[in-house]
């Protein structure tokens, strides 16, 4: 039987997932740094506050659920980002982790440039000022018009993923008068240890040409072929939520085997070399994600000694972190609507969101923390499932954790380490009003993206 699924019975669940917590932690409510952004602490009443506002004024003045975004900290990140990995390469968002106006704003103003994989996320980048030439477009199946608007717009790199698309944007770009930089996105075959669904180098997928069936190189040729493309480099991608730079450095030497085939028959060295994104964060405090510095002090080490060994010219590098900026700077604040105990099983804490508002439980089994932040307590702690408000059994929020015993209705208790897809996945599942993202920073709150209304809903419903 698959370890993810439960026998059938009124036991089916108990069966806790590997990993989970086998003790409560010392002490229920301290607020780990590791999972909590950098201005979270409690005040002297030990109520919880994020850029010097707490919860419970937020709660009143925004509702719950709601993401609360501190925008202190995700620039401080990206700066961290932008200095470690210097002048000498490019640093950019992926836009698909959370994507505002705001953000893009940040962005542009601490220097980083930003991946978009959508005609919607393009629509963003440009409306909120990025130059577009600091823009790269990913996709595996990009629309003929996409292509036409990016090309259009200036976008400054268009990542290729396929025959076909090599041919539709050649035509494009040659209809327009236009020279389009490109990056050939290639499948390298490294396992990166992640869940399978966020895995993306290995062969079986639907990303990329593979280097080992030689789609790669013909991919090589097939853009070399066309005036109205320029080749800029090659692009590799391993999977999402990883902690070690182990899987890069077999990648970047698979890579680099590659620019060394083109440059044997092409007489062509290739510029740039993009290693992706995918270094994970704490979402518990199990979690040992690796700073900035030391991952780019690594992934340029590889890249050097690769190319070395190859008698290459190192490439410029590019990178993409966004869970990796925006995955610690937002948490989700809820209100404890019931509390449900099932003797010798577990308690049920539901709360007014849900799997609208995190699908990430249920999509991917991802495991989050979760704390009360209205105030304190010295109850003893109990084992708790955090479940949503949604019809579904699988609408769970956090799997298992501890929160105390006195918990009840009209608490507010947060889940850590949302900003990243928890917002940009959302849905209207059961005509559920998707939630308001908050950006907090110095003592002082605005909403970035609005709570959704029931006019929203009914707009869209033209009958």
């Amino acid at each position: 039987m698959s370890r993810s699924a439960h026998p059938a019975g009124p036991r089916h669940g108990d069966v806790l997932p590997e990993g989970h917590y086998q003790a409560p932690p010392a002490d229920l409510n301290a607020l780990d740094p590791k999972v909590w952004s950098r201005t979270v602490t409690r005040d002297a009443e030990g109520v919880a506050t994020v850029g010097g506002i707490d919860v419970k004024q937020l709660a009143a003045e925004f509702g719950t659920p709601a993401y609360l975004l501190d925008e202190e900290d995700f620039r401080s990140r990206a700066r961290a980002w932008r200095d470690a990995f210097g002048t000498d390469a490019d640093v950019y968002y992926a836009g698909k982790a959370f994507l505002s106006k705001a953000v893009v704003r940040w962005l542009h103003e601490e220097g980083l440039n930003l991946d978009v994989c959508s005609a919607g996320e393009l629509a963003v980048a440009l409306a909120a000022g990025m130059p577009s030439a600091r823009i790269a477009l990913h996709g595996n199946n990009k629309s003929v018009d996409e292509l036409e608007h990016a090309v259009k717009t200036g976008v400054g790199h268009i990542v290729v993923d396929s025959y076909e698309e090599i041919e539709r944007l050649a035509a494009i770009a040659a209809r327009q008068g236009v020279r389009q930089q490109v990056l050939i996105r290639i499948t390298v075959g490294v396992e990166a240890h992640t869940h399978e669904f966020i895995a993306t180098a290995h062969e079986d997928q639907k990303f990329g040409l593979s280097l080992t069936g030689g789609a790669a190189a013909e991919a090589v040729r097939r853009v070399l072929g066309h005036d109205s493309l320029e080749l800029r480099g090659i692009h590799s991608h391993i999977g999402s939520q990883i902690f070690d730079t182990a899987g890069f450095e077999v990648a970047a030497r698979r890579v680099v085997g590659l620019l060394a085939q083109i440059r044997d028959e092409h007489g062509v060295e290739l510029p740039e070399i993009d290693l992706g994104g995918g270094l994970g964060i704490a979402y518990t405090s199990e979690d040992d994600p690796r700073e900035p510095a030391e991952i780019a002090a690594a992934l340029a080490d590889i890249v050097r000694r690769e190319c070395a060994a190859a008698n290459l010219n190192a490439p410029r590098l590019c990178v993409e972190p966004g869970r990796a900026i925006v995955g610690p700077t937002a948490f989700t604040l809820y209100e404890v609507g019931t509390v449900k105990e099932l003797p010798g099983l577990r308690t049920y804490v539901s709360v007014d969101g849900g799997m609208s508002d995190n699908i990430r439980t249920a999509l991917y089994d991802a495991e989050y923390s979760v704390a009360l932040v209205s105030r304190t307590s010295d109850a003893e702690p109990m084992l708790v499932r955090v479940v949503g408000k949604h019809c579904e059994s699988g609408d769970i929020v956090v799997r298992d954790a501890f929160l105390p015993s006195d918990l009840a209705a009209g608490d507010l208790i947060a889940v850590p380490a949302t900003g990243a897809y928890c917002r940009s996945m959302a849905s209207n599942y059961n005509h559920a009003l998707r939630p308001p993202v908050v950006a907090v920073k110095d003592g002082a709150a605005r909403v970035i993206v609005r709570r959704e209304t029931e006019e929203d809903l009914l707009r869209l419903d033209i009958g």
